[in-house]
Protein backbone atom coordinates (compact mmCIF):
# COMPACT_ATOMS: atom_id res chain seq x y z
CA UNK A 1 0.00 0.00 0.00
CA UNK A 2 1.50 3.31 -1.12
CA UNK A 3 0.73 6.43 0.61
CA UNK A 4 0.19 9.86 -1.38
CA UNK A 5 2.32 13.13 0.36
CA UNK A 6 -0.79 14.26 0.90
CA UNK A 7 -1.81 10.90 3.13
CA UNK A 8 1.30 11.42 4.82
CA UNK A 9 1.02 15.02 5.76
CA UNK A 10 -2.45 14.21 7.27
CA UNK A 11 -1.51 12.04 9.87
CA UNK A 12 1.46 14.01 10.95
CA UNK A 13 0.03 16.36 14.01
CA UNK A 14 2.32 19.02 13.98
CA UNK A 15 1.52 20.16 17.85
CA UNK A 16 2.23 16.83 19.13
CA UNK A 17 5.81 16.58 17.11
CA UNK A 18 6.42 20.35 19.00
CA UNK A 19 5.35 19.01 22.26
CA UNK A 20 7.42 16.17 21.87
CA UNK A 21 10.68 18.06 20.98
CA UNK A 22 9.73 21.02 23.81
CA UNK A 23 9.56 18.45 26.33
CA UNK A 24 13.15 16.97 24.94
CA UNK A 25 15.01 20.22 24.57
CA UNK A 26 13.17 20.59 28.26
CA UNK A 27 14.80 17.21 30.03
CA UNK A 28 17.88 17.85 27.79
CA UNK A 29 19.01 21.07 28.92
CA UNK A 30 17.92 21.52 32.58
CA UNK A 31 21.19 19.71 33.96
CA UNK A 32 23.22 22.51 32.64
CA UNK A 33 20.90 25.30 33.83
CA UNK A 34 20.38 23.83 37.53
CA UNK A 35 23.54 22.25 39.34
CA UNK A 36 21.90 21.09 42.48
CA UNK A 37 20.51 17.55 42.61
CA UNK A 38 17.77 18.30 45.10
CA UNK A 39 16.38 20.84 42.70
CA UNK A 40 17.37 19.12 39.11
CA UNK A 41 16.53 15.63 40.15
CA UNK A 42 12.86 16.03 40.98
CA UNK A 43 12.21 18.16 37.95
CA UNK A 44 14.39 15.46 35.45
CA UNK A 45 11.89 12.93 37.24
CA UNK A 46 9.12 15.45 36.86
CA UNK A 47 9.54 15.72 33.31
CA UNK A 48 10.31 12.46 32.86
CA UNK A 49 6.48 11.13 34.18
CA UNK A 50 5.05 14.02 31.88
CA UNK A 51 6.97 12.76 29.14
CA UNK A 52 5.63 9.75 29.76
CA UNK A 53 1.58 10.52 30.01
CA UNK A 54 2.04 13.51 27.06
CA UNK A 55 4.37 11.75 24.50
CA UNK A 56 4.44 7.33 25.26
CA UNK A 57 6.07 5.34 26.48
CA UNK A 58 8.98 5.46 23.53
CA UNK A 59 9.56 8.52 23.78
CA UNK A 60 9.76 8.72 27.68
CA UNK A 61 12.77 5.69 27.14
CA UNK A 62 14.46 8.16 24.76
CA UNK A 63 14.58 10.58 27.40
CA UNK A 64 15.37 8.52 30.12
CA UNK A 65 18.79 8.23 28.20
CA UNK A 66 19.35 12.01 27.07
CA UNK A 67 19.90 13.62 30.18
CA UNK A 68 22.60 11.49 31.27
CA UNK A 69 24.16 11.47 27.90
CA UNK A 70 24.25 15.62 27.83
CA UNK A 71 25.59 15.80 31.62
CA UNK A 72 28.38 13.73 30.93
CA UNK A 73 29.51 15.54 27.58
CA UNK A 74 28.54 18.71 28.66
CA UNK A 75 31.36 18.39 31.82
CA UNK A 76 28.44 18.67 34.31
CA UNK A 77 29.13 14.85 35.24
CA UNK A 78 32.80 14.56 35.77
CA UNK A 79 34.74 11.87 33.42
CA UNK A 80 35.56 9.50 36.31
CA UNK A 81 31.91 8.94 36.64
CA UNK A 82 30.94 7.30 33.37
CA UNK A 83 30.97 4.04 33.89
CA UNK A 84 27.80 4.80 36.34
CA UNK A 85 25.72 6.40 32.87
CA UNK A 86 24.27 3.49 31.68
CA UNK A 87 22.94 2.39 34.65
CA UNK A 88 21.56 5.85 35.42
CA UNK A 89 19.59 5.30 32.51
CA UNK A 90 18.27 2.02 33.10
CA UNK A 91 17.24 3.12 36.31
CA UNK A 92 15.49 6.05 34.90
CA UNK A 93 13.95 3.29 32.33
CA UNK A 94 12.81 1.42 35.64
CA UNK A 95 11.40 4.23 36.66
CA UNK A 96 9.10 5.37 33.94
CA UNK A 97 8.02 1.64 32.80
CA UNK A 98 6.86 0.72 36.67
CA UNK A 99 4.98 4.24 36.73
CA UNK A 100 3.20 3.68 32.99
CA UNK A 101 2.65 -0.19 34.33
CA UNK A 102 1.06 0.32 37.37
CA UNK A 103 -1.16 3.22 35.91
CA UNK A 104 -2.05 1.17 33.11
CA UNK A 105 -3.21 -2.22 35.74
CA UNK A 106 -4.50 -0.40 38.43
CA UNK A 107 -8.62 0.55 38.40
CA UNK A 108 -8.21 3.34 40.48
CA UNK A 109 -5.92 5.07 38.12
CA UNK A 110 -4.76 7.70 41.66
CA UNK A 111 -3.46 4.56 43.52
CA UNK A 112 -1.85 3.15 40.05
CA UNK A 113 -0.37 6.32 39.81
CA UNK A 114 0.58 6.50 42.96
CA UNK A 115 1.83 3.15 43.65
CA UNK A 116 4.00 3.01 40.01
CA UNK A 117 5.22 6.29 41.62
CA UNK A 118 6.64 5.04 44.92
CA UNK A 119 7.41 1.53 43.56
CA UNK A 120 9.17 2.54 40.68
CA UNK A 121 11.48 5.22 42.96
CA UNK A 122 12.23 2.21 45.15
CA UNK A 123 13.24 0.14 42.42
CA UNK A 124 14.89 2.83 40.87
CA UNK A 125 17.08 3.58 44.21
CA UNK A 126 17.72 0.11 44.81
CA UNK A 127 19.09 -0.61 41.24
CA UNK A 128 21.53 2.38 41.62
CA UNK A 129 22.99 1.59 44.65
CA UNK A 130 23.54 -1.71 44.39
CA UNK A 131 25.02 -1.47 40.50
CA UNK A 132 26.80 1.78 41.14
CA UNK A 133 28.26 0.51 44.56
CA UNK A 134 29.46 -2.24 42.68
CA UNK A 135 30.74 -0.45 39.99
CA UNK A 136 32.52 2.52 41.53
CA UNK A 137 34.38 0.01 44.05
CA UNK A 138 35.43 -1.62 41.37
CA UNK A 139 36.58 1.51 38.87
CA UNK A 140 36.87 4.30 41.59
CA UNK A 141 39.46 4.95 44.77
CA UNK A 142 37.85 4.47 47.61
CA UNK A 143 37.05 8.03 48.78
CA UNK A 144 35.72 8.72 45.31
CA UNK A 145 33.44 5.53 45.50
CA UNK A 146 31.77 6.08 49.03
CA UNK A 147 30.75 9.77 47.57
CA UNK A 148 29.42 8.58 43.93
CA UNK A 149 27.40 6.13 46.36
CA UNK A 150 25.75 8.11 48.28
CA UNK A 151 24.74 10.40 45.66
CA UNK A 152 23.17 7.70 43.48
CA UNK A 153 21.77 6.33 47.05
CA UNK A 154 18.87 8.10 49.13
CA UNK A 155 18.72 10.96 47.26
CA UNK A 156 17.41 9.46 44.20
CA UNK A 157 13.99 7.64 46.13
CA UNK A 158 13.70 11.17 47.20
CA UNK A 159 14.16 12.85 44.35
CA UNK A 160 12.25 10.72 41.95
CA UNK A 161 8.79 10.88 44.81
CA UNK A 162 9.67 14.85 44.48
CA UNK A 163 9.45 14.37 40.74
CA UNK A 164 5.95 12.27 41.16
CA UNK A 165 4.80 14.78 43.06
CA UNK A 166 5.83 17.99 40.76
CA UNK A 167 3.98 15.70 37.87
CA UNK A 168 1.25 14.95 39.38
CA UNK A 169 0.58 18.85 39.99
CA UNK A 170 1.40 19.81 36.21
CA UNK A 171 -1.07 16.92 34.87
CA UNK A 172 -4.04 17.84 36.90
CA UNK A 173 -3.19 21.25 35.96
CA UNK A 174 -3.29 20.05 32.38
CA UNK A 175 -6.83 18.38 33.66
CA UNK A 176 -4.88 14.78 32.27
CA UNK A 177 -6.46 13.43 35.31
Amino acid sequence: MSYSKDETLEQVNAKSIIQTLSLLLAISFLPFFVHIQFVSGPFVNALLIIILFLCGIRTAIVACIVPSIMALFGGLLPLPLAPVVPFIMISNILFVFLVDFFYKNTIDYRRGYWSGVFIGAAIKFTFLFISVNFISRLLLKQELAAAVTQIMSWPQFATALAGGIIAWIFLKWLKFF
